[in-house]
């Protein structure tokens, strides 16, 4: 109910202020009162709400899975590299052009484009994280190696980023503050897709989470392949975030913190509770940020990183502070 009323209340505010009753008529009634409204509602702010209900899902859920995996309450979804990777293919492909020549850029720097690049990159670092997890045995081996891998590409990005002209610098900049307005409805269907084909790989995977709760070895005694789930779960994450990060842009907060909100309010450590209530804690706050990002009466839109740091951030310390524990 609270994630319907989010969904509504996002959909009429913005630079155009729609009555709520007229966004409800144009989703299911037929059309509102104006046919301006109308196209406003269905091929601007409808697609931006579900890529922020997806972006706030998938980010949620791969956080929760990566504090679980790892035993490590700073764990979010970027602790694998993945992310990086797909900074590296947009950085590639961006300010490739400026160090490479132009002949390296095939592609433009259109949507479609960025989203290729990044979804490249991201397959990229995960192929070699996934060798490298069936090589190393210790979970928080396979954490150092992905953070590893995070300033290896951020070294790659700097060096990109010194000798690029100013135009393709800023244009990797605005990529890097994440966006969810971009996606055309064909684009926002590979991204559905594939953000489910993330979630089918996390749901036979709740008892092993559970399980991995209580350690590695009574996991093992419960007859779990230990090596089996962590590589579906490490799976799963990389699928989920490699999709938002190529549509979206790497967007930071959600990951993190939403887990841990969803804990002190659930009080619980079930993953079968757990999961669905992250998702829909992830979409509204998402919706939530984007509707404040919208600057609503105002023709400006803030970049929504800045709006889940900044009034994210606070909101969590001030929980744990409450709550005056971690888990």
């Amino acid at each position: 109910m609270v994630l319907f009323l989010v969904f509504l209340i996002n959909l009429s505010l913005g630079s155009v202020s729609i009555p709520p009753k007229d966004v409800f008529l144009g989703l299911f009634g037929g059309g509102s009162s104006s046919e301006s409204w109308n196209y406003i509602i269905l091929n601007f702010r409808l697609p931006k709400a579900l890529t922020a209900i997806l972006v706030g899902s998938g980010l949620s859920i791969s956080g929760l899975l990566m504090q679980t995996l790892f035993k490590n309450p700073l764990a979010g979804p970027f602790v694998l590299g993945i992310s990086s990777g797909a900074s590296l293919g947009v950085a590639l492909l961006i300010l490739g052009s400026s160090v490479i020549g132009g002949s390296f850029i095939l592609l433009g720097h259109n949507q479609i484009a960025v989203a290729i690049a990044a979804s490249l990159g991201a397959f990229f670092v995960l192929s070699i994280v996934m060798i490298l997890a069936n090589s190393v045995k210790n979970t928080m081996a396979i954490l150092i190696i992905g953070l590893m891998f995070g300033s290896f590409t951020a070294a790659i990005i700097s060096v990109l980023a010194y000798f690029s002209n100013a135009e393709d610098l800023q244009q990797y900049l605005f990529w890097s503050f994440g966006s969810l307005g971009n996606l055309s409805w064909k684009e926002l269907s590979v991204f559905t897709g594939v953000f489910f084909l993330g979630i089918l790989l996390v749901t036979p995977n709740i008892k092993a989470l559970n399980s991995l709760l209580l350690g590695e070895n009574y996991a093992k005694s419960l007859g779990l392949n230990l090596s089996r789930s962590r590589n579906s779960i490490l799976l799963s994450t990389s699928i989920l975030t490699g999709v938002i990060t190529a549509f979206s842009g790497p967007i930071a907060f959600i990951g993190l913190a939403v887990p841990h909100i969803t804990k002190m309010v659930f009080n619980t450590s079930n993953h079968k509770v757990l999961i669905p209530a992250v998702a829909i804690f992830g979409a509204i706050i998402m919706l939530i940020s984007d509707t404040i990002a919208q600057l609503p009466t105002s023709e400006y839109v803030l970049p929504i990183n800045a709006i889940t740091s900044m009034f994210g951030a606070p909101v969590v310390i001030w929980l744990l502070i409450r709550k005056r524990k971690i888990s």
